[in-house]
């Protein structure tokens, strides 16, 4: 069945959703596994000996590159290989092109066919310039895409089963980065800032490690760093103070495991404790989202859409003023939004069928408030219909020849699927 993609190429996970259009129903969007932890896959591209990458694995830094969605339009290119000569220089912008594209053909084994279009998730920072950078990587690879702004690609995913009047507002916080902006009701992007300072996920994850140390004083500061037990102790720690901050989201306590040379130690810690740790870096955020809402000019927004793995965390749902609205999964908005970007870009918006009401009616005694069903009748005339949304105008910028990384990449490979040959070549 003709299906179109969307995909998010974030800084530490990648995505994938897709959309059918053929068929019975509205095209709901399916997130596609990908093979990683949570259904995606790593964001890492691992350059081996003989020209190949490695797609979601982590390796040795000198050879591994990461976070280069976020790098697009930086003329710094990422060196790849080793150090002393035979290093290669890797634009960010053909970086996420070819994920994108390993993405793409992941997706066209499992369906058999190729998508009918794709749509790229991509900062709201991103300008004219970095637009036109993407849009010739992806060219270059073979694949013809849309780009379209994470908060339109998140509005658009909000739409699907809760129509807006006025603005929207994006409250956006993940791993590694934090948005707000605001959304108009024809999907275009009124005023956007991107925290680029801000605390996100891994600051909180910090600030888990820091109440570990501080309740272990000595027994963690005494340990030598240069042993590589110590090393792997705090690896291994660090991990547990993000499943600790993950479980929080949920439990009002937890503790985390400490496996102290001496023995193995639980260091509790409180939703509350967790709370007071990161609450000046929420309540920052959310003055930056309330600057932002005042600067669009639309005279506030009718609801908030909270997006990111972080927004989880109660008290940021808590701190975000006025209606805010947070999926089961907000991790996956964005991704499930640039889909049916794909999908409303591909049928037009005249073929879309109404939103799924979604509300939930709540019963009172009070007989003002019931109704017979099916006994009211209201003329049509008193109905405006909304007007439809408009297509997103994507203009893709012919930018001079560059160099390319295609000439070393002979091929993208999964997963697992060269450990042994890098490890015959001491890496």
């Amino acid at each position: 069945m003709p299906y179109v993609l969307g995909v998010d190429v974030g800084t530490t996970r990648t995505a994938a959703a897709v959309c059918r259009l053929g068929g019975a129903g509205r095209g709901e969007p399916e997130l596609v596994g990908l093979g990683g932890p949570g259904g995606g896959v790593a964001s890492t591209l691992q350059l081996t000996a003989d020209g190949a990458f490695l797609v979601g694995e982590p390796g040795d830094p000198r050879w591994t590159a990461t976070g280069f969605g976020r790098r697009v339009g930086d003329v710094v290119p990422i060196v790849l290989g080793p150090d002393a000569g035979g290093a290669e220089h890797c634009p960010p912008e053909e970086l996420t092109a070819l994920l994108v594209r390993w993405v793409a053909d992941q997706v066209a084994a499992r369906e058999g066919e190729p998508p009918a279009h794709v749509v790229l998730a991509h900062p709201p920072g991103w300008g004219a310039h970095a637009k036109g950078l993407v849009h010739r990587a992806l060219r270059s690879v073979g694949v013809e895409a849309s780009l379209v702004p994470e908060p339109v690609a998140a509005a658009e995913n909000h739409a699907f089963s809760r129509s807006f009047a006025g603005s929207l507002g994006v409250f956006s916080l993940g791993s590694h980065a934090f948005g707000a902006s605001v959304v108009g009701r024809g999907f275009e992007l009124v005023n956007t800032v991107e925290g680029v300072d801000q605390a996100a996920g891994v600051d909180f994850d910090d600030a888990v490690f820091g109440h570990v140390r501080t309740s272990l004083g000595r027994a963690l500061a005494e340990l030598d760093a240069d042993d590589p037990r110590t090393r792997g102790l705090f690896g291994r720690l660090r991990r547990d103070c993000e499943a600790a901050k993950r479980v929080l989201s949920g439990a009002v306590e937890t503790s985390i495991p400490v496996h102290l040379p001496s023995g193995p130690v639980d260091v509790p810690i409180t939703r509350a404790q967790f709370e007071d740790l990161i609450r000046p870096d929420v309540e920052q955020a959310v003055s930056v989202f309330e600057r932002v809402v005042a600067g669009a000019g639309t005279g506030g927004v009718e609801m908030t859409v909270l997006v990111g793995g972080s927004t989880r965390i109660p008290l940021v749902a808590a701190s975000v003023p006025g209606r805010v609205v947070l999926e089961a999964a907000p991790e996956t908005s964005v991704v499930k939004g640039a889909a049916l970007a794909a999908r409303r870009l591909v049928i037009g918006p005249d073929a879309e069928p109404e939103p799924i009401e979604t509300s939930v009616m709540v019963r009172d005694d009070d007989p003002l408030l019931r109704f017979p069903v099916g006994g009211m009748e209201v003329p049509d005339a008193e109905f405006t219909a909304p007007p439809p949304r408009p297509p997103v105008d994507i203009t893709p910028l012919d930018l001079p020849e560059r160099r390319t990384v295609k000439r070393v990449v002979r091929g993208l490979v999964p997963t697992g699927g060269r450990r042994a040959r890098d490890s015959e070549d001491g890496r």
